[in-house]
């Protein structure tokens, strides 16, 4: 064989090889034979563009696309307490190409509606969260109360008389609220909005008397003195309002509400892509440009592992499902 054949038999052979390495480096990235990801990745999102879930959504998916060289298409399909996002997930292909970044609504909506187009136990695979916040307790100022206490003490001598807020029926701050009434034995009327906006509104204006609301929203209201807050539902302060109790702090034992966001994918995705795709993501919750700015959305950056994350989502489903059930809520 002449040195010039040799030459290029040697060429095309390193050719091969360096394919094969690729594609061998591709296949096992994940460890199953399946490399992740290979084209372009669907982000479900369950409500409108614009709105808290889906700002953070964005930021996020923004960070990791440019982790994994690879573009995430923010797709909202808002309705239903964002059941109709879960359906869409639960419909795709299990490969990890089709993601549902949700709010903590979807440990909230099953206990809500009698027939869903899933199981939310068996059709859904927890990723990560992202991050996690609570709700202020909110009153009107022209409340003469300034302690969770005090609030119980006057609405137990006026039975049924005072309204509250809610972003809408089946939300945190709907079920929390139903949460407080049990525990503390009050008689309350609800008034769902559509919406933080509007039940901020109706607040402000006096029509309604109270409110677990979004601390993001409320928080400018309270430090004006346009509305008054008694507690915050988390297991501890937060920042923007240190000297603001907890309601455990303030004689409710065990009363933690937290609102928290995630990532789910479909049931039966491969164990290895399931672990590659919640590094990424946790990797991008603890880089230093990510986590300020989700703190910005009172959010405390978490990024729980994927077995530590089910635990989780499994323990606030089952909280929540018992919730609704004993007080008879229906959202269908």
């Amino acid at each position: 064989m002449s040195a010039q054949k040799m030459s290029a038999t040697i060429a095309v052979a390193a050719c091969l090889a360096a394919a094969s390495a690729v594609s061998h480096a591709q296949a096992t990235s994940t460890g199953s034979g399946q490399a992740w990801p290979t084209k372009p990745i669907r982000m479900l999102v369950g409500f409108p563009p614009g709105g808290p879930t889906d700002v953070v959504a964005r930021i996020v998916s923004e960070k990791v696309s440019a982790q994994i060289n690879q573009r995430i298409i923010i797709d909202n399909r808002p309705g239903a307490a964002g059941n109709i996002a879960v359906e869409l997930l639960t419909k795709a292909n299990a490969d990890g190409h089709t993601l549902l970044y949700s709010s903590n609504a979807i440990a909230l909506s099953p206990g809500l509606y009698s027939k869903l187009g899933y199981d939310p136990n068996k059709d859904l695979a927890p990723v990560t969260e992202i991050g996690a916040g609570c709700l202020i307790f909110l009153v009107h100022p022209s409340l003469p109360v300034k302690t969770s206490q005090e609030f119980i003490e006057y609405a137990k001598a006026r039975p049924g008389q005072l309204n509250y807020a809610s972003s809408g029926s089946g939300t945190s701050t709907h079920l929390a609220a139903v949460l407080y009434s049990q525990r503390t034995g009050i008689q309350t009327q609800h008034v769902p909005y559509k919406g933080t906006a509007p039940s901020l509104v109706d607040m402000l204006a006096g029509r309604t008397q109270f409110l677990m609301g979004a601390v993001l929203t409320a928080v400018p209201h309270v430090k004006e003195g346009r509305l008054r807050a008694l507690a915050v539902t988390g297991g501890k302060r937060i920042k923007s309002l240190p000297n603001l109790p907890t309601l455990e702090e303030s004689g409710l034992p065990g009363f933690v509400v937290t609102t928290w966001q995630g990532i789910f994918a479909p049931a039966g995705i491969p164990a290895p892509v399931l672990a590659k795709i919640n590094a990424e993501f946790v990797k991008a919750i603890h880089s230093a440009d990510l986590r300020p700015k989700i703190e910005a959305q009172d959010m405390e950056p978490t990024g729980l592992g994927v077995k530590a994350f089910s635990a989780a989502y499994y323990a606030e489903l089952k909280r929540w499902t018992k919730v609704a059930k004993d007080a008879g809520l229906k959202a269908d």
